[in-house]
């Protein structure tokens, strides 16, 4: 057991996903700055202005994911290359329609929830209730983003 009284083999493993999700949240939050910035047409200023809640957003969830990581005792993934040989999530390049970019949030989102689902699991079956918390926290979050996105979608 570590000094919270957690099962060490299973928490290693569970940093693994926070960090594999940490990849994944990062790509996020890089693709939601590049809809921000290239985002065009009619329904400009609504989307600007909502892209950017969602990566602000993303970065408060990115430091809360490293963060956990770090009181586990692991360390948190860092650089660019670790990111991406960990992405499961489309990268968005140039995406200036607004359909095309709620889509890959909708796409992200689901893709997001996977992980954060499964690791719902995995700390639940071990009572790590700080991560466990987490993942139920963002788990209804993204849900709800998913909703509005697909009511924008119509």
């Amino acid at each position: 057991m570590n000094y919270f009284g957690l099962p060490e083999k299973e928490t290693k493993q569970n940093i693994e996903s926070l960090n594999v999700l940490l990849a994944n949240f990062q790509v996020y939050y890089q693709n939601l700055r590049g809809l921000h910035w290239n985002i065009r047409g009619k329904r400009f200023f609504d989307l600007h202005v909502k892209f950017e809640e969602l990566y602000n957003n993303a970065q408060l969830r990115i430091d809360e994911i490293a963060e956990r990581v770090l009181t586990l005792g692991g360390t948190p993934l860092h650089c660019f290359e670790d990111y991406m040989a960990h992405n499961k999530l489309k990268v968005g390049k140039n995406i200036s329609q607004d359909e095309s970019a709620v889509e890959l949030i909708i796409d992200s989102l689901t893709k997001l929830l996977v992980l954060e689902r499964d690791l719902l699991i995995k700390t639940g079956d071990i009572n790590d209730e700080g991560t466990n918390s987490m993942m139920s926290d963002l788990i209804t979050e993204q849900e709800k983003d998913i909703w509005m996105m697909k009511a924008f979608l119509g």
